[in-house]
């Protein structure tokens, strides 16, 4: 086992800089074997006291160093392999640093790397040291100017940060480009791309009448692919400007297409570097999902460009700060496009969509997280490898935090927020706590003598709160008394402090509603108004409330728009969830009320104590044939209401957790429907198709509401009966127009037992697109997902000549796919032993992947004992390994130490 983990790093030691770094002068003479930088920093100590100048850098071959131009020896400095540290004695003075790194060899892809033919860069969190020696913290903040030279054949476009200053041809065919950022930043927001590329690009005045021109770069061949993202960078910018009035503040903006890239993007001032994926779309190559994930990606990116780049960490403790706003604002976003141009009804039926997306995610991702080892507050306290916390929880949890603030203040009161928040820290590096000041200033304002003191304890506190809800009827006098009571469990290293640490409560902005027995909406006083719904201030252990008026006993409708990221505990009959699936007023509410009634079916499947069922799966049916049913419905809104409970979420849900009973009990119950509603799944089926075929594909949430109804009515319909319909798929897949009818098709296809039709379909698929990476993922993919896919299939496929474990979206798509995503295939003896085998596999070439696929079996506790000491057993496999990297060992460490 290993003894030299890293050091933990605790919030509270944080300690300022001790210099400034006034402005950073980078010249790179660019190769992608060996790449020489020569940075000159103008810097000044901020103290009195003369203190020792640290700074970080990794796998670079120093050259040498001067101080004010004289040459310094080696007894001058101290060198070792993370960090280069100088004793100035003078207050203020210029440091030139010149050393090497080897982009070829970087198969971490932080830093500086190679990716087919051209140089990228990722330095967030910690990859700037991976270039040149520099204080790699987030609140050193300097002006960059970056000078790019490079074989003009090889490399004809050079680019970096900011505003492009000049471009010269040098000799023996080279050129040079200097660039200039206007903005300070830390060197997390620095990169720089060099390669041979196609760009699309547009001119556009600002609101504030300024010319801009925004640019997106793809490799040669691509450029075709390129239309959707620019048109999805100008909504952003216009969005911003209208919605937060946010202006781009660089006189130009690029996106560029990366083939290699850990991550989704990366938000570097104006030179956004993207995993292609999120960048290249066509109907024939990009389903609606892909086109959807795009524009949200694009936009959060560019949003970042206030929340994150003017406005930064003080540290990574601090990473929420910028990924919970932004994550928030692209959700706003992505929702108002969503309902643009849509009449009242139809756009809040829209923005629901976007919302159950969310949740579902926060959900399978992130309750989790919540509930397993690694749990953390979304401002955590510590961390060994700071890679590791960019989490659902920082992300996603983090987006949930802010929209509470939203809902507590309302539009007009956050924007105001969002104005103090800027007007005080613009160009500043600051923290969560700067942030909820600026809130509670209007907070505070606008409700006299309440503050938000107990709200801030979402920035602190881990674990996923629960609120129980008690409902007493006094129908004498027409009242009905609502009790909320709030709970949160000890999580991760919080169970093994002996005694518990009682949390105290949060906020929790709690909406309902209460509808009649008839299911007819009861309206709720609010001050001198009444309302349908009704957001409560929890901020106790235990309140009450009382309503009058309320003649009959209510069916609640609980945590209307999921305005709070909770577990609600209340004890509904399967009868008032029907109701609710039928009549709620509250689109979420009524998708939450059909899910839960189909996931208490679903348990009860799985649970050995089993009994006779029948009337429950008589009103799950009936309840579905409801909703099918209902055309007043859209087409997107169905589409998520008339899909079970995934099997991740399903998981989560199972005490103790029996993945392969999870996956028969789902499987079963998508036949029942599949035959019970046949003639309802069929029409739809019909009627869609017949609408779609009267247009030309569009990305729009209407069509793509279509297509998603009319897939999730054919993999019905061949899961119900295959032998009656799996020609129908076939049909589709034959004669599809774009890549969602495709892939919808496909994908029902290869979870069928017909060997022969599944391996023709599959031929025909990787024939028609071997030549495109981002398309053969998805192959991959659909295999690693099918109902049949175990542990040799996946090792079949990592033989084939297109598979390769370095490049991260590859992996991504059979190795995560298989493990994560396969519950039948993975949770195995066989299986927990082939995902050890490959999180060492990748952790030797690139531990932030490999760290993230370390994290399959977080929770691996709470599985039935069979599956619980497999699990054991591969985990400290990898724990024993002796040279696992410090990502991979804090994952593992924390999973088996709980």
């Amino acid at each position: 086992m290993r003894t030299d983990t890293a050091p933990t790093i605790y919030r509270h030691d944080y300690q300022p800089y001790a210099y400034r770094v006034k402005s950073t002068r980078l010249c790179f003479e660019l190769d992608e074997n060996v790449t020489t930088v020569v940075s000159t920093l103008d810097i000044e100590r901020t103290g009195t006291t003369p203190v020792p100048l640290i700074l970080n850098g990794e796998h670079l071959e120093l050259i040498s160093i001067e101080v004010n131009g004289s040459p310094l020896s080696e007894n001058d400095y101290r060198l070792d392999t993370e960090t280069l540290t100088l004793f100035p004695e003078s207050t203020s003075f210029s440091l030139q640093i010149t050393n090497r790194c080897k982009p070829i060899d970087n198969s971490s892809l932080m830093g500086l790397y190679v990716s087919g033919k051209s140089l990228f860069t990722q330095c967030e969190a910690e990859g700037f040291r991976r270039i040149t020696w520099f204080p790699d913290r987030p609140d050193v903040m300097s002006r960059f100017t970056v000078t790019l030279r490079a074989d003009a054949k090889r490399y004809p476009l050079l680019l970096s940060n900011g505003n492009l200053i000049s471009q010269t041809d040098l000799a023996n065919g080279r050129h040079e480009a200097v660039w200039e950022d206007p903005h300070p930043k830390p060197c997390y927001l620095f990169a720089l791309v060099a390669g041979d590329f196609d760009c699309r690009e547009t001119r556009i005045k600002t609101a504030e009448g300024r010319e801009a021109l925004l640019q997106v770069y793809c490799d040669k061949g691509d450029l075709g692919k390129t239309a959707w993202a620019l048109q999805c960078l100008e909504r952003s910018v216009r969005w911003d400007e209208q919605r937060f009035g946010l202006p781009l503040d660089l006189d130009r903006f690029m996106i560029v297409a990366a083939r290699d890239f850990n991550m989704g993007a990366m938000e570097n001032k104006g030179l956004n570097v993207f995993n292609s994926a999120y960048v290249l779309a066509d109907p024939d190559t990009a389903t609606d999902a892909s086109y959807e994930a795009i524009e949200s990606v694009i936009g959060h990116e560019y949003f970042h460009n206030w929340t994150g780049n003017r406005v930064t960490c003080r540290d990574w403790f601090q990473l929420s700060l910028k990924e919970g706003l932004t994550v928030f604002r692209d959700q706003e976003f992505s929702a108002d496009m969503m309902a643009a141009s849509l009449p009242e009804k139809e756009a809040v039926s829209a923005r629901a969509v976007k919302r159950i997306d969310d949740v579902v995610a926060l959900r399978t991702a992130q309750f989790p997280e919540d509930a397993g080892p690694m749990a953390h507050p979304i401002r955590p306290e510590s961390y060994q490898e700071i890679g590791n916390f960019y989490t659902a929880t920082v992300y996603e949890k983090g987006a949930e935090v802010i929209r509470m603030q939203h809902t507590l203040l309302g539009e007009e009161g956050f924007q105001a927020g969002m104005q103090t928040y800027f007007r005080r820290h613009d160009g500043q590096a600051v923290t969560c706590d700067d942030f909820v000041d600026a809130m509670d200033t209007v907070y505070r304002a606008r409700n006299p003598g309440k503050d938000m003191s107990v709200f801030r304890r979402w920035y602190s506190q881990a674990g996923t709160p629960r609120v129980n809800v008690s409902i007493n009827h006094d129908a004498a006098n027409q009242s009905c008394s609502i009790t909320l009571s709030q709970r949160c469990e000890p999580v991760g290293v919080e169970k093994r402090r002996n005694p518990p640490v009682e949390k105290p409560p949060l906020h929790i902005p709690f909406a309902l509603g209460l509808l009649s027995p008839e299911g007819t909406p009861i309206p709720l006083q609010n001050g001198s108004d009444t309302t349908d719904t009704l957001v409560l201030d929890l901020t106790e252990h235990t309140q009450s409330w009382t309503f009058k008026n309320v003649p009959g006993r209510p069916v609640p409708s609980l945590l209307r728009h999921f305005s709070a990221p909770v577990i609600v505990e209340y004890d509904y009959r399967n009868d008032e969830l029907a109701l609710l699936a039928r009549f709620d007023t509250d689109p979420f509410a009524r998708w939450e009320a059909g899910q839960e009634l189909a996931t208490r079916y679903l348990l009860a499947q799985v649970s050995e104590n089993i009994t006779n069922n029948a009337p429950e799966l008589a009103l799950l049916v009936e309840t579905w044939q409801t909703l099918a049913s209902d055309d007043t419905l859209s087409a997107a809104y169905l589409a998520r209401a008339l899909v079970l409970p995934s099997e991740r979420i399903l998981l989560e849900k199972c005490k103790p957790a029996d993945p392969q009973a999870i996956v028969a009990a789902r499987n079963a119950l998508r036949a029942e429907l599949g035959i019970a509603l046949q003639d309802i799944w069929q029409s739809h089926y019909q009627n869609l198709s017949e609408t779609l075929n009267k247009s030309s594909y569009a990305p729009n949430p209407l069509q793509a509401g279509q297509r998603a109804l009319r897939n999730c009515a054919l993999s019905y319909l061949v899961t119900g009966q295959p032998q009656k319909y799996l020609d129908l798929a076939v049909k589709q897949y034959e004669g599809a127009t774009n890549m969602t009818e495709r892939m919808g098709s496909l994908s029902t296809i290869v979870h069928q037992d017909s060997v022969q039709t599944i391996q023709k379909a599959l031929a025909s698929f990787y024939s028609r697109y071997e030549n495109n990476p981002l398309v053969i993922d998805r192959w991959f993919a659909l295999q690693a997902t099918a109902a049949s896919t175990d542990v040799d299939t996946v090792r079949s496929l990592m033989t084939h000549p297109a598979f390769t474990m370095r490049n991260p979206n590859r992996a991504r798509a059979l190795l995560f796919q298989f493990c994560l995503n396969n519950l039948k295939g993975v949770h195995s003896q066989a299986g927990y032993a082939f995902w050890a085998e490959q999180v060492l596999a990748l952790d030797a070439i690139n531990p932030e992947i490999a760290a993230r696929l370390a994290r399959a079996f977080d929770n691996w506790r709470r599985f039935a004992p069979a599956y619980r000491d497999a699990i054991e057993t591969a985990l400290k496999k990898i724990q024993a390994h002796p040279t696992l990297s410090r990502n991979v060992s804090e994952i593992i460490n924390k999973a088996l130490e709980l």
